[in-house]
């Protein structure tokens, strides 16, 4: 495992300054959003040249892009506002190709129409659940003919909301370009931390078959985020359910300002250099 951390924790929209700026707090690893290069994060055109420009300034700086985000709502009530996703979304994927991230990372959206992250009472209902598949299905054709990996993100909030969903997705769409990214936050609620090694590893050997990237965040006893290694998340556990199933990607810190970066860093550096 390396120590990666999300690129808009920087404030910055010059690709250069944010991978130097990860390597200088001791990062190795950048999951990257478009954000950071000036543009959104689902652009509605891809500049020519940029990709491979942020492909050469990762290179630089020694850092590795772990992954692109794309989150988008996959399950918008609006199917206008889903067709626009599809072609910006495919942008993302033909920039992750080009720039040679791997991954791009995707959440499983909401009914809500305003806020992606918020839980709605009809993201459970047959219509999310097929409104979603479809949107996966589309997205899945252009990673497959780009060769990226499109990684999804249970979410408290969405319409993959804890593993089981997760994993009844995956056996669905049965696609070798489709994984999972695990945050052991989205796991956790104030009234569950008291099991959460249990509910770790049962997530983790659920999923672990399918997991192309591993998030890092921390939660404190109300259920706010703050840093990790200032939460009461047992971040050691979860490193070690993720070589239990001999994970050794990336693991991306992130739901924190940049004046917590450089203390994250050696967080990680000690998660990952501890025993098993």
């Amino acid at each position: 495992m390396y120590p990666a951390i999300f690129a808009r924790t920087y404030p910055f929209t010059n690709a250069a300054e944010v991978f130097a700026a990860a390597a200088g707090d001791g990062y190795s690893g950048v999951q990257f959003n478009l954000v950071s290069a000036g543009l959104s994060t689902l652009p509605e055109q891809l500049p020519e040249g940029l990709a491979e420009k942020i492909k050469h300034q990762a290179h630089a700086a020694g850092v590795t892009v772990a992954a692109l985000s794309g989150t988008c709502n996959m399950a918008h009530p609006d199917p206008n506002v889903r067709a626009s996703s599809r072609k910006a979304l495919g942008n993302v994927i033909e920039a992750a190709r080009r720039m040679g991230a791997p991954v791009v990372t995707l959440c499983t959206g909401s009914r809500d129409p305003h806020d992606m992250w918020k839980h709605h009472p009809d993201n459970q209902g047959a219509l999310a659940w097929s409104v979603l598949r479809s949107e996966l299905d589309f997205a899945l054709q252009s990673a497959e003919a780009a060769g990226i990996k499109l990684a999804i993100e249970p979410e408290p909030g969405n319409v993959v909301n804890h593993a089981q969903a997760a994993r009844r997705l995956l056996n669905e769409v049965a696609s070798p370009f489709l994984g999972i990214v695990l945050d052991p936050a989205n796991l956790l609620s104030p009234a569950t931390l008291s099991q959460q090694q249990r509910i770790i590893a049962q997530a983790t050997q659920l999923l672990g078959g399918s997991l192309l990237l591993a998030h890092i965040k921390d939660i404190e006893t109300s259920g706010c985020v703050t840093a990790p290694g200032r939460g009461a998340v047992d971040l050691p556990a979860f490193v070690a359910a993720l070589r239990s199933i001999t994970y050794d990607g990336a693991l991306v810190a992130h739901g924190f300002s940049e004046e917590y970066a450089a203390e994250v860093s050696g967080v990680l550096a000690g998660l990952i250099g501890s025993p098993a």
